[in-house]
């Protein structure tokens, strides 16, 4: 394991480096969750093994540290990992990010450019969410004010999302999960998709087939962003369909045509 100070109270983001060739490629996980259980088979996967690979975890997440000082908004995680890739000596990386990990990863495109030269997006964030009383996700979570999230409310979320999902969220700081999902819903200002449009840089967003078309993909289609629909799989693709979720990446990663919707085999 590999960790640098990001904040100035000292604070460790931490990661599971795999060595290789460059550009670096860098593994980011969503709300609750942690990279190395998420992306170690994928990334040893004939089609993506090779570049040097960092499972890296938020801050508040997984092997990192999980100050309770720390405000956890998409901007500040975005900063937070753009100082652990600088003392990483990473430059140029291809970000292959999940869920509220994709929002992260848009954010630093955004703020820190020089890290960034490609963006894999899984079923991201990229608009505001309302609160959802009840459900398990990040709305369901933002829903609850912060101390009541802490006086029990966790343990409700717990008893939602199940033993699978809560087996890396129990790792999460239980501030650190309630602001993030906070913050995740609220989104970044401009909004990630609205920032997502103005990279210019490849970019690729996968998200479930049996979803249907995402919404506003003519729009990302006509700003240059491949979507690519993965048939057979939920929410966690890379879990749930890896062989479809490999080729997927590897085309992109590799600058081979994605058209909208079109569907990995």
């Amino acid at each position: 394991m590999r960790y640098a100070v990001v904040t100035p109270g000292g604070d460790r983001i931490c990661w599971v480096e795999l060595p290789g060739q460059e550009p670096p490629r860098v593994y980011v996980h969503g709300l609750g969750a942690t990279s190395p259980a998420y992306f170690a088979e994928i990334a040893v996967h004939p089609l993506l093994a090779g570049p040097r690979s960092l499972l890296i975890d938020l801050l508040g997440h997984g092997l990192s540290d999980r100050p309770t000082g720390f405000d956890y908004t998409l901007d500040s995680h975005a900063d937070a990992l753009a100082n652990a890739l600088t003392s990483a000596g990473v430059t140029g990386a291809e970000l292959i990010a999940h869920s509220m990990g994709g929002s992260v990863a848009i954010v630093l495109a955004a703020r820190h450019p020089h890290l960034v030269s490609r963006l894999v997006l899984i079923d991201a964030n990229l608009d505001p969410l309302p609160r959802r009383p009840g459900s398990g996700g990040s709305s369901g979570i933002a829903a609850y004010s912060e101390q009541a999230f802490l006086e029990g409310g966790w343990e409700e979320v717990r008893d939602r999302v199940g033993p699978h999902w809560w087996a890396t969220m129990r790792l999460a700081g239980r501030e650190a999960l309630h602001r993030s999902a906070v913050h995740l819903i609220r989104g970044s200002v401009p909004t990630m998709r609205e920032l997502l449009l103005d990279l210019r840089i490849p970019r690729t967003y996968l998200l479930p087939e049996a979803d249907g078309p995402l919404p506003g993909a003519d729009a990302l289609a006509a700003a240059g962003v491949a979507v690519v629909a993965i048939p057979d799989c939920g929410h966690n693709i890379m879990l749930d369909n890896p062989e479809a979720f490999a080729q997927a990446t590897a085309a992109a990663c590799a600058d081979r045509e994605a058209r909208p919707d079109r569907h990995a085999e």
